[in-house]
């Protein structure tokens, strides 16, 4: 396992960072632990969950699991995209984030987080309130640093100078996706993040699992796929029969090819790729199983030649995504009421 500095901080973290997204949800808590011990002793030292993932469950099994471990791991989690229907019982509010950081270390059995992230972007709380509050937690010792997820490259933008404007602490890692065939970061994000020092910590890196090579367009998913456990939009854009996604099938066809040229699996070449770029300080991993976090565990000392990463650039150009539903989230200003005047 190979460790980077998160941004300017004087930490180190792995590689690869273990996403608790399948915590409590897809994996049951006994498997779950078992897979973030192995994590750990395999040196993964960066954990990454959110209070949201399986309303709550993912951090408390995390809390159960690392209990005796908590040194070993940088503790990461998000706040800001709660389910909670309830009116103020989400969001950015300085009220909401007090109740949200005590719930967090509650469930994780811990005095403090590590590395306490804003889940998603809002137009309706300025950053002066959001960073404020982040502020007092980290003097109070609940919170060590700060980050954000989801954002665009103007926002984390504007977040360095309210901090700067307002001797606030600044964000010093940003989570976005990013993947062979969503390569919509490399435009701005990751320029920005290499030039203003902030950790870049990209999620997705198999795009669903469309980039582990075991589906076929046209062939229905197999039953214990995510393609066939998922609803909705994510299940979508992973559905290997609907006739729309044929081209984007094609591609990871050509990217196959490559794989197979060079002599390593899809999946391999797909997190190798993601690694490849300065700019990324560590990539989130979200094994369903043990098996899953092992195969990935073996490809830590992958590096992708000059040659493979031209042939995967001409597949899928810099900068480009090939399918709008891999963006992973639709930011707030797309929505009608903002388009139109009133």
């Amino acid at each position: 396992m190979h460790y980077r500095n998160l941004a300017r901080t004087g930490i180190k973290v792995s590689q690869y960072a273990l996403g608790g997204g399948m915590y409590g949800a897809l994996t049951s808590e006994k498997d779950s632990i078992k897979i973030i011990l192995q994590a750990i002793d395999a040196g993964i030292n960066l954990i990454d969950t959110s209070n949201r993932y399986a309303d709550g469950e993912s951090e408390r099994i995390i809390g159960q699991a690392i209990k005796g471990r908590r040194e070993d791991v940088i503790l990461a989690t998000k706040f800001g995209a709660e389910a909670n229907s309830g009116l103020n019982q989400s969001g950015g509010s300085r009220r909401w984030v007090r109740q949200a950081v005590e719930q967090s270390l509650k469930r994780l059995q811990t005095d403090y987080i590590d590395l306490y992230q804003l889940h998603q972007p809002f137009s309706d709380t300025s950053f002066e309130e959001i960073l404020g509050t982040l502020t007092d937690l980290v003097q109070e010792g609940k919170v060590r640093y700060i980050g954000t997820s989801n954002h665009q490259a103007w926002q984390l933008m504007e977040a360095q100078a309210v901090s700067g404007r307002h001797h606030l602490q600044r964000f010093v890692s940003e989570q976005s996706p990013y993947s062979m065939i969503n390569r919509s970061i490399e435009q701005d994000i990751t320029e920005m993040a290499l030039r203003y020092e902030l950790a870049l910590l990209t999620y997705g890196p198999l795009a669903g699992g469309l980039l582990t090579g075991k589906y076929t367009a046209g062939q229905a998913a197999d039953s214990h796929s995510r393609a066939a456990r998922l609803r909705g939009s994510a299940a979508l854009a992973l559905d290997p029969e609907l006739p729309e996604n044929k081209q984007k099938f094609d591609v990871i066809h050509q990217l196959q090819m490559v794989a197979n040229q060079a002599g390593i699996s899809l999946a391999h070449m797909a997190v190798a790729f993601v690694q490849s770029h300065p700019a990324v300080t560590s990539t989130i991993l979200g094994p369903r199983t043990s098996e899953q976090l092992g195969q990935f565990i073996a490809g830590a000392d992958l590096r992708l030649s000059p040659d493979v990463l031209d042939a995967i650039d001409t597949i899928v150009p810099p900068g480009k995504r090939l399918d709008d539903k891999e963006q992973m989230w639709t930011p707030g200003w797309l929505n009608s009421s903002r388009r139109r005047r009133a």
